[in-house]
């Protein structure tokens, strides 16, 4: 069959514009080299994250109209209570603003003493950071297959299911206080997760007594790669194999940013009625009352509408294929990415790409920065930026297994014309790759660094390692 076009008609554009190389020299100059501070305006094509940057659709921007903005009980929730209920099963759950506020409340109240272990497959930025906060400890599980770009694996996100027995087996049950699972796997590469290795998951949680809990921001796209990659599951409905999967679940958080296919939102929701009862007075103090969440009315009504249109097949199906065709022409001209191509992003292996740039001087930040300034692009690292762990001896950094730069899709908002640009600016990286040089870190907080980590270029001195 003839490959189809975007399911969709455009109605409305926004203009971008390429500013001049000595332009984007400054801005880059002036940020410390941190793609966070770089205007959005200054932006020419802007793959940075998909939380937050989707293009609503008419039926959404129709339901905007039709927000009830009253303190408590807006109609909008009832359609939103209504959405979960019939999408992931779930009786009850909380609205929230995004998805970290789901996480805050969850680890703040169950992480009652220090040391406490949340496993997952890989926690993302802002959930391990919710649990070190709360004096956790956040594991990640993922398969060996998971931590290999070039690994030929349909199902990289799956929980590493020995590892998960000996830590249930070897640890005290009262230092676990619940298990997740992050659908698809971000941190790993956008990666996704077989059915059977979630049902697997939660019979293992309930033989110990130990919640199971879903990071569920791309629940969609995981169900399409289950549909299309898994035996036996092809011939089901997205909206089917949804509903198994979070059968599976005694909870989940969601960034309703992702595949809410909203700008805005979240929620939180469990099986656990006593537990939710105290999540939701923690709610109130920090969020609003548990009918809005800290959301207007009009973003709860284009939520509840964005998380029955995602699970739309033919958007799934041209959404999963624009990534692989992205990934598919960067692998033909020789630049290095996970594979296979995860649901939302391709994610660029630079590690491989600058070999001559070692872990300590960010070699996935440098590509970062050489792509807006070759071509106004705009990505993210996920490498020793973000998860460098600490040596507890010398107190200095220990690379993170993987330097990616993540280059996420917004969802229906670049053609693939945008990203053939792309492909050209990467491609004139890679023939001039020798030149490129590392990066040392002049300031960094504690706590998610990347945000606001700031950084200066090697020039002719190589930083001590």
């Amino acid at each position: 069959m003839r490959s189809l076009p975007e399911p969709w008609r455009v109605k409305v554009v926004e203009k971008i514009h390429l500013l001049p190389r000595e332009e984007r020299e400054r801005l880059l100059r002036d940020g410390g080299y941190s793609l966070f501070k770089i205007p959005s305006e200054a932006v020419y094509i802007d793959l940075f994250t998909d939380s937050g940057t989707s293009a609503m659709s008419d039926w959404q921007w129709a339901g905007l109209m039709q927000g009830d903005e009253a303190y408590a009980g807006a109609r909008n929730f009832f359609h939103l209570r209504s959405a979960i209920q019939d999408i992931f099963g779930f009786p009850h759950f909380l609205p929230v603003h995004q998805g970290r506020v789901a996480e805050n409340l969850l680890f703040s109240t169950l992480l009652t003493r220090p040391g406490m272990i949340v496993p997952s497959n890989n926690h993302f930025d802002t959930t391990r950071a919710n649990i070190e906060t709360n004096q956790g400890v956040a594991l990640d599980l993922v398969i060996p297959e998971g931590k290999d770009p070039n690994a030929n694996h349909p199902f990289k996100g799956n929980m590493d299911l020995e590892r998960l027995r000996r830590l249930f087996e070897e640890t005290p049950r009262e230092s676990i206080p619940l298990c997740m699972l992050t659908l698809t796997n971000n941190s790993g590469g956008g990666q996704p997760v077989a059915l059977a290795n979630v049902r697997a998951t939660s019979e293992m949680c309930r033989e110990f007594g130990i919640p199971f809990y879903i990071d569920a921001c791309r629940f969609a796209e995981n169900a399409w790669f289950i549909k299309t990659r898994e035996a036996g599951q092809e011939n089901r409905q997205v909206a089917e194999i949804v509903r198994e999967v979070f059968s599976y679940a005694d909870g989940c958080t969601m960034s309703a940013k992702k595949d809410g296919l909203a700008n805005i939102g979240g929620f939180l929701a469990s099986r656990n009625e006593e537990l939710l009862e105290t999540l939701t007075q923690r709610l109130i103090v920090i969020e609003g009352f548990p009918t809005y969440g800290g959301l207007a009315g009009r973003d709860l009504e284009a939520v509840a509408r964005g998380l029955r249109e995602v699970l739309d097949e033919n958007y799934l199906r041209y959404r999963i294929g624009q990534v692989a065709a992205f990934g598919d022409k960067l692998t033909g001209l020789g630049i290095p990415i996970m594979r296979p191509t995860g649901g939302h992003a391709v994610y660029i292996d630079a590690k491989a790409l600058l070999p001559h740039i070692p872990a300590l001087q960010f070699p996935a930040q440098a590509l970062s920065v050489a792509l807006y300034r070759e071509g106004g692009v705009r990505g993210v690292e996920i490498g020793t930026v973000m998860y460098a762990s600490i040596d507890p001896e010398t107190g200095k950094d220990l690379p993170a297994p993987m330097e990616l730069v993540r280059l996420a899709i917004p969802r229906r908002v670049f053609t693939n014309s945008h990203l053939d640009y792309v492909a050209e600016i990467l491609e004139h990286i890679r023939d001039h790759r020798d030149e490129l040089r590392g990066l040392r870190m002049v300031y960094a907080p504690k706590v998610l660094r990347h945000f606001t980590a700031t950084f200066e270029e090697l020039v002719d001195e190589p930083v001590a390692v």
